[in-house]
């Protein structure tokens, strides 16, 4: 070749070289020396590009082209360069040759940004996406004789564009909102099944125990269906599941399926050819144990499983797992709300049930009741009289709280409805807040009543509207100590408007929220009574609603509250019912004021002296002071008489600092307690007394409505001496009464065992000498505990049992500090006497008073499984023993029977799960009887 001609190709790169060694003689171009110079221009242009070009000359489309261009044609070069380029991209040439042929016909440049060929370039029928502009070339005479191509490869781009939306889509689509998980995976493979050219089918398959089951599928029309299989068991997958990698794939090992065509044979990639492989990908879980499910993708025919493709498969795995793990969270959310709506349901009609069933007693309690109070021909006497009209105020009360509970449920459950009629709501509302004037002006407050008459007529259920009222006044009365309440009644063109607004406590930002909600109560909040169901304003809510208005409120702590109830003109503008009122009309607001009015009964701690005369004749405990706490005044009433009536000084305050305030100024020898009080409850006036030294001996009896072993182990943890669920029987609680008293006369708060430092004590080769609680009376110990007899369940009469305390020595030594133990009568209230007679006996050994507590919990609950479980016992009694050692407590407590299992009825469910959880606990069970032992270091190791 001339000098000239390898000129013309230098500087061209490695393809410029080729070009230069070609013989160019051999091709429709001819000799290099032969070109004409628009041809010579042309290359070198080309070759000088680091642009992928191609030159197409001539009416043989000869091919030159330079480096760039070269990598784009992959093994088609160096081949390509002269050869008809009809040749060399033939595959594609249907797509290309409109494009060359427009340049070269009208002279016209064409430029497509995203163009889709054929290419054979690496071993397989690729697809690939290029950007490419076809431009004329023209000779020296300025004819077009062929084409120049600019072009740059732009797959990447198209393909990672493309594989985004898939994800994307099944991000939006799977978002789990669905009915169930199935028809999220049939959402999820509707997505998949609209990006054929990444994914020619696929099947999800999620976990069930050792099992996978396909949930859906998509591809082919589904016909493929029946190549893979439904379900698999891992236990024994089988050769079928094996062969799609599903085992390996559900353990978490992605694996790769190369012979998918001779198992499915399946058209795939733009040009339908078949799909050879595919990759089983495991599902991935929340918790990371097992994986979720497993997907089987197709890899396309027309793109190579590179990196990006598997990242792609991986990332698409991940979008599905997500949207599965989605659903199920959604559906269990579904559920558990269905669950709790069908509970919920089934609370509403068990208390419309037994509402309903509550009507018929308080009828035939009621009915008598006023006519005994109102019978002139039989008049009571004055005490039978005060007995009678305590239990018609009472059953009228509960009466009250049925027809509340009756309303809600009903209201719940949509089957309540308003009977209305035409009433003049001025007139009504004026009324019904006359009727609280004589409470609210005994609570020393001030009710202003502003009651226009209204420009329209209005029409509601009277009713509804009396409880309406009633729950908001009653509601103002409750929180409101210094001041005013007041009511009006407004109307402007919108709406009508009742406002009840007082002064009093206020309610915080976080509870206004949720005040309308049933059974919500305000934690803390100072009142005149702690009673009350919690559902008088939801009521209020809820009966606003089925009138047509709605609930506002506004308050500010310290400053008051104001309830609106709002009714829109077009709500009582309706058509009245026909036929009889129903009657009761009047009845809730005069309940509520009578309910009001046993708040504002102030005892005032006023003593209650016994009458002379009642009590037994020679009682030891006759003149004993008794504080009873209660913020129910007929509750207050009741236990005065009950127990002046045995010849004891009673008295009464409503909540638990006037009890406190009592203790300290005139110390009592009893505090009977309730819990739900307001100001201070019951749990934290035992709280303080057992904090303060001067009352830490002081019995405290628990009073409560709230039944149940959580209630009671509060209290005792506490260091409440006994606790009694309300209904009680007088004659058991006068025993307990009597028994704590006893217990306390026995073992005075200074009669405790003295503080023994253990580095003085000696070592001793023998018997240990032990160190007792210095007794009230000389040995044999007899402390006579005012304990029920066991064996009568109506407890008719109290019995003195004896408790025995028994000095001990322990060969291992543990008693080096103290060694005492006692004996006590197997009755259900001995577990009093043991915690009073343990903590006197500890109490002034310095022993850290979270340990006390803890160990006085876990020996109840010994000692109550020893008088519950004990059968056919040889002695009729259970022993505690008391040793302390070193840095160590040990109380052991035995019985003298046979083990047997607790009825269900008995078993709190919580007797072993409290005794492991406040000390190192054994137990030897043998024929003679079984022993807990009870261990636990002197301080607390927190």
């Amino acid at each position: 070749m001339t000098a000239p001609s390898v000129d013309l190709f230098s500087g061209g790169g490695d393809t410029g070289r080729l070009m230069a060694e070609l013989d160019w003689a051999r091709t429709p171009l001819g000799p290099v020396t032969g070109w004409p110079q628009s041809l010579r221009v042309a290359v070198r242009m080309v070759l000088s590009s680091r642009y992928p070009m191609l030159l197409l000359w001539g009416d043989s489309y000869s091919q030159l082209y330079n480096d760039a261009y070269s990598q784009l044609i992959g093994d088609k070069h160096p081949a390509a360069l002269g050869d008809d380029v009809r040749v060399t991209l033939a595959e594609g040439w249907d797509v290309l040759a409109p494009l060359i042929q427009q340049a070269t016909t009208t002279g016209v440049a064409s430029w497509v940004p995203a163009l889709r060929l054929l290419l054979e370039r690496a071993g397989y029928r690729e697809e690939a996406y290029f950007s490419v502009s076809h431009a004329p070339a023209r000779d020296d005479d300025g004819r077009t004789v062929g084409v120049l191509t600019v072009c740059s490869e732009v797959t990447e781009q198209v393909v990672g564009e493309r594989r985004l939306r898939l994800l994307r889509d099944l991000s939006v689509l799977g978002d789990g909102r669905t009915v169930d998980v199935h028809a999220t995976g049939a959402r999820l493979v509707d997505a998949i099944a609209g990006h054929p050219l990444d994914v020619p089918f696929a099947a999800i398959y999620l976990r069930d125990g050792d099992l996978l089951r396909r949930i859906a599928c998509t591809g082919g029309d589904q016909g493929y269906a029946g190549a893979l299989p439904n379900t698999v068991e891992l236990a024994d997958p089988g050769p079928l599941a094996y062969g799609w990698g599903l085992p390996d794939a559900a353990q978490g090992r992605p694996t790769q399926v190369s012979d998918v065509a001779d198992r499915l044979p399946l058209p795939g990639g733009p040009w339908g050819d078949p799909v050879h492989t595919a990759l089983a990908l495991p599902l991935p879980s929340g918790d990371g144990d097992q994986p979720l499910g497993v997907l089987v993708a197709g890899v396309s025919p027309s793109r190579g499983l590179d990196e990006a493709y598997r990242s792609f498969d991986q990332l698409l795995a991940q979008q599905i797992s997500v949207a599965l793990r989605n659903a199920q969270e959604y559906e269990q959310e579904r559920r558990r709300v269905e669950a709790l709506a069908e509970l919920d349901r089934v609370k509403t009609d068990f208390f419309a049930n037994v509402s309903h069933e509550f009507r018929t007693p308080l009828t035939l309690i009621l009915g008598p009741l006023a006519d005994a109070l109102t019978d002139a021909t039989a008049p009571l006497a004055p005490v039978q009289r005060e007995r009678l009209e305590t239990s018609w105020r009472n059953a009228t009360r509960l009466l009250t709280l049925v027809n509340s509970l009756l309303t809600f449920s009903s209201l719940e459950a949509g089957r309540a409805r308003s009977d209305a009629r035409v009433v003049d709501l001025a007139a009504l509302t004026a009324e019904l807040a006359g009727v609280f004037r004589a409470a609210v002006e005994r609570a020393g407050l001030t009710l202003e009543v502003s009651c226009p008459p209204l420009p329209r007529p209005v029409t509601l259920d009277p009713v509804n509207w009396e409880r309406i009222v009633t729950n908001l006044l009653s509601n103002a009365l409750k929180y409101t100590f210094i001041g005013r309440i007041r009511v009006a009644l407004t109307a402007d063109d919108e709406e009508v408007r009742l406002t009840v607004a007082d002064t009093g406590i206020g309610i915080a930002d976080t509870d206004l929220p949720k005040l309308f909600e049933r059974f919500h109560r305000v934690r803390g909040a100072r009142s005149r009574s702690h009673e009350g169901t919690g559902i008088g304003l939801a009521l209020v809510y809820e009966l606003a609603r089925l009138e047509g208005g709605e609930v506002r409120v506004a308050s500010r702590v310290g400053v008051g509250s104001t309830f609106t109830v709002a009714l829109p003109w077009s709500a009582v503008h309706r058509t009245a019912v026909s036929g009889p009122a129903v009657d009761g009309r009047g009845d809730a607001a005069r309940a509520a004021v009578q309910e009001a009015m046993g708040w504002l009964t102030e005892p005032g701690g006023g003593l209650t002296e016994p009458d002379p005369a009642s009590g037994p004749a020679t009682d030891e405990l006759a003149g004993a002071r008794i504080l009873v706490a209660d913020d129910n005044t007929d509750m207050r009433a009741y236990l005065s008489r009950l127990l002046t009536g045995q010849g004891w000084q009673v008295r009464a305050v409503t909540d638990g600092q006037q009890a406190l305030d009592e203790v300290h100024r005139e110390p009592p020898d009893l505090v009977l307690t309730d819990v739900m009080m307001p100001v201070l409850d019951g749990f934290d006036l035992v709280r303080r007394l057992r904090a303060d030294p001067a009352t830490r001996a002081l019995p405290v009896l628990v009073l409560s409505a709230r039944a149940g072993g959580q209630a009671s182990v509060e209290g005792l943890s506490l260091g409440a001496d006994d606790y009694l669920v309300k209904p009680f029987a007088a004659a058991e609680l006068i025993a307990r009464i009597r028994a704590a008293i006893r217990r306390a006369r026995l073992h005075p708060a200074g009669d405790a065992p003295p503080a023994v430092d253990a580095a003085a004590v000696p070592t001793r080769p023998g018997p240990v000498t032990t160190v007792a609680p210095t007794p009230a009376v000389k040995p044999p110990l007899i402390a006579t505990a005012g304990l029920a007899n066991p064996t009568h369940s109506s407890r008719p009469a109290v019995t003195d049992a004896p408790v025995v305390a028994e000095p001990r020595t322990d060969r291992k030594g543990l008693g080096d500090i103290l060694d005492v133990g006692w004996t006590y009568p197997s009755a259900p209230t001995s577990a009093a006497a043991m915690r009073r007679d343990v903590r006197l006996t500890l109490g002034d050994l310095g022993v850290d008073a979270d340990v006390l507590e803890d160990l006085l919990l876990a020996a109840s609950e010994a000692m109550n499984n020893a008088v519950e479980h004990a059968q056919r016992p040889s002695r009729p009694e259970v022993r505690v023993r008391v040793q302390v050692g070193g840095a160590l407590i040990r109380i052991s407590v035995r019985d003298f029977g046979t083990w047997r299992d607790r009825r269900p009825a008995m078993d709190r469910g919580r007797g072993a799960l409290l005794m492991n959880a406040y000390g190192d606990v054994r137990l030897v069970s043998s024929a003679e009887g079984t022993t807990v032992t009870i261990e636990r270091q002197l301080a607390d190791p927190a």
